[in-house]
């Protein structure tokens, strides 16, 4: 089997997460957060969309991760997200993660805000 390293020039893949972090390169951040492209933001929920609007024209998909278990995001945000152009998928948070990483790779303009385990 071969093995290629993937390198992440305009981005920053998440590396992992535990109980109310994330570990984002060589630092862990804490907290909820909105992640795209090299842009790390402490992200405090549904009722924050502004974050998202400032990044619209830049990411094409929201990953939103709703913590340890898939829970539906409220319809407001959605709708709010929706309205500028940006698709949003919902999934738990350790399932966003690694979706994100995964686009990340195939050079997807994407962003995630993820709530906290």
């Amino acid at each position: 089997m071969r093995i290629t390293e993937v390198s992440y020039e305009h981005s920053l893949p998440i590396k992992g997460y535990g109980v109310g972090f994330f570990r984002i390169g060589p630092d862990i951040k804490w907290g909820n957060l909105f992640i795209f492209n090299k842009e790390i933001h402490s992200w405090s929920g549904f009722k924050n969309v502004s974050l998202i609007v400032n990044a619209q024209s830049e990411i094409d998909v929201l990953l939103v991760g709703t913590g340890a278990k898939l829970c539906d995001i409220p319809s407001k945000f959605r709708d709010s997200v929706e309205a500028i152009g940006v698709s949003v998928e919902a999934m738990s948070t350790p399932i966003a993660c690694r979706t994100y990483n995964v686009l990340l790779e195939e050079g997807r303009r994407i962003g995630t805000a993820l709530l906290a385990i």
